[in-house]
């Protein structure tokens, strides 16, 4: 598989796993997904970034906020 620039640049692709990760995440983009399985693929794909824990600490933050608001 061939990566792009930009996934050059912020994946850690260091595992043969984390090839078939993004071969999939490519494969399910071209689908036409519903709102929350879109989401979900963004979450994964940015499991595979350098840093992380940043994406994952925005989408914990978003969902608290979400929650907040629903029931105080």
């Amino acid at each position: 598989m061939k990566l792009t620039d930009y996934e050059k640049r912020n994946y850690v692709m260091n595992d043969k796993e984390d090839f078939i990760i993004l071969s999939k995440i490519k494969e399910l983009e071209k689908k036409k997904l519903n709102g929350k399985d879109k989401e979900a693929i963004k979450l994964v794909r940015t499991q595979l970034k350098k840093n992380w824990r940043l994406p994952l600490i925005k989408y914990l933050d978003n969902l608290l906020r979400k929650y907040k608001k629903l029931w105080g």
